[in-house]
């Protein structure tokens, strides 16, 4: 807490914005996976360089899909918190 304090907080405002930003950027990289599993296979004759577009891309939106679980969590926290304050 100490540390925290030399340092001036976030506003709501400044949060709301940081989690538009932060949907916006995942929708963003969803899409871009999507296009890349498309595109992935064409003109390609080798099975073993589509197996290992396909492992590379299931792992980028497994990574994705992890991170996106994190932020939910995290947001929940954030509203569970405000709630909180408005009880009190």
């Amino acid at each position: 807490s100490h540390v925290m304090s030399e340092y001036v907080r976030m506003t709501d405002t400044e949060r709301d914005q940081i989690d538009q930003d932060a949907q916006i950027f995942m929708r963003t990289c969803a899409d871009a996976i999507h296009q890349l599993r498309t595109e992935a296979h064409k003109g390609v004759q080798s099975a073993q360089v589509k197996e290992h577009r396909t492992a590379v891309l299931d792992f980028i939106e497994d990574y994705l899909k992890r991170v996106c679980k994190l932020y939910s969590e995290q947001r929940a926290i954030r509203v569970k918190r405000v709630i909180d304050k408005k009880r009190l």
